[in-house]
């Protein structure tokens, strides 16, 4: 790309706004429509056979396809300034199903051992059915280094850990990835494309939560897996010779599409889609306004004496201050306390006014949640003690509300 090149580009919000009205909508709509209908006809039945076959493009079934959906992982590509994306009904589909496509009996995932409880449910699955599975500290690259194996396939973590908000080596984690050949698989949920794109360390694909961030208004579920275009898939083994058709670069995402998604049948639907890709449109100015708002909110928690640690990487004294600075353009809207001994986290949280105890994060209202109790309650006191989840800790996601009342309400309620 030539410097005027970059000096012609959109922005990042100008190029979602106007992705739709640049797809040529019928009637000149700026939005694409939602479209429910589930199959769609062909007039010469070679047309209907040539797109099965993938030797052109267009709509089959919807389980697979739909126009709405395109059009949401048009802009999900845009965002990662990928090659392609494939969205699914939630984001734990979009992790689940990835690696069923691309893996195989036998092989080997080193994952961050600070993983979403959800997520580590999963992967203990997987080594259920016959995948192993390596949990590692991923805030260093030598841990992962000493794990890989022979087998080992996909490279698994977090950009910042939920909830202990740890910062994974991404840096150095993707030149091993790319020295050993492995798949380098990157969950931007924490971060979103507009604080931080895992290209650019070179992550091979990146996962988001489009029901958070992306969509934020915590009123549609949906996922997605974006290729970037850094790894090599004519190299990896595991793609099977009916996806080994068009350029390469798209075999993964191709074997994704037509393996996973249609055997696992985790389907967006057209509705969800449609308010995922409206909500999109002002992710960066829901994200400036949430991430100011929480480096207000944790510089004053970290000096109150009934507050014993507040983990954020906007933080200078959080382990991985400098990487976090470094890499993300805010450091993210999540933030967790311990509170003080005495204080009793149930108390506390329903002591609070605007903030909201629920379960979701990323939405524009500002949420709470007891950890221990809740999302990571069924790994067990000693797998929680290994992650350094106390009894007392509190995740907040941090909405777009007015900083100086989300402040008093702290105030309020920790007084």
């Amino acid at each position: 790309m030539t410097e005027s090149d970059k000096v012609a580009r959109p922005g990042f919000t100008a190029q979602i706004v106007h992705a739709d009205r640049r797809g040529k909508i019928e009637h000149g709509s700026i939005h694409k429509p939602v479209h429910t209908a589930v199959t769609y006809a062909y007039d010469d039945a070679r047309d209907l056979a040539a797109v099965f076959q993938g030797k052109q493009p267009g709509y089959t079934y919807g389980r697979q396809v739909n126009p709405t959906v395109t059009a949401l992982q048009d802009k999900v590509t845009l965002m990662e300034n990928g090659v392609a994306t494939a969205a699914f009904a939630t984001g734990m589909a979009a992790i689940g199903t990835t690696l069923f496509s691309l893996l195989r009996r036998g092989d080997h995932v080193i994952s961050s051992a600070f993983l979403f409880g959800n997520t580590n449910s999963l992967f203990n699955t997987f080594a259920a059915q016959g995948i192993d599975v390596s949990f590692v500290d991923a805030t260093e690259a030598q841990t992962v280094a000493a794990a890989i194996q022979p087998n080992t396939r996909l490279v698994f973590v977090e950009t910042i850990a939920n909830p202990r908000t740890q910062v994974a080596d991404l840096v150095g984690i993707g030149n091993l990835c790319e020295q050993h050949g492995l798949i380098y698989c990157v969950d931007n949920t924490m971060t979103t494309p507009y604080l931080f794109q895992p290209k650019t360390v070179k992550a091979s694909l990146v996962v988001n939560s489009l029901t958070k961030y992306i969509g934020g208004h915590g009123n549609a579920l949906g996922g997605a897996v974006t290729d970037t275009g850094n790894f090599d898939w004519s190299k990896f083994e595991n793609i099977y010779d009916n996806y080994k058709t068009g350029p390469a670069s798209l075999w993964g995402i191709t074997q994704i599409k037509k393996k996973g998604l249609r055997d696992l049948g985790a389907t967006l639907g057209p509705e969800a889609a449609h308010h995922l890709s409206v909500g999109s449109e002002t992710l960066a100015l829901r994200m400036e306004r949430a991430c100011t708002t929480t480096i207000s909110l944790t510089r004053y928690l970290a000096q109150h004496s009934r507050v014993k640690q507040v983990y954020y990487p906007g933080l200078t004294d959080h382990p991985q201050f400098d990487r976090a600075a470094e890499l993300f353009r805010y450091p993210g809207a999540i933030f967790s306390i311990e509170l003080a001994d005495g204080v009793d986290c149930f108390d506390f949280i329903n002591k609070l006014d605007l903030v909201i105890c629920a379960s979701n994060l990323g939405d524009t209202r500002s949420l709470a949640i007891p950890v221990a109790h809740s999302i990571f309650y069924e790994m067990g006191p000693e797998r929680r003690a290994s992650m350094g989840i106390a009894d007392s800790l509190v995740r907040f996601s941090i909405g777009i509300e007015e900083s100086e009342d989300l402040l008093r309400d702290f105030e309020q309620a920790l007084g």
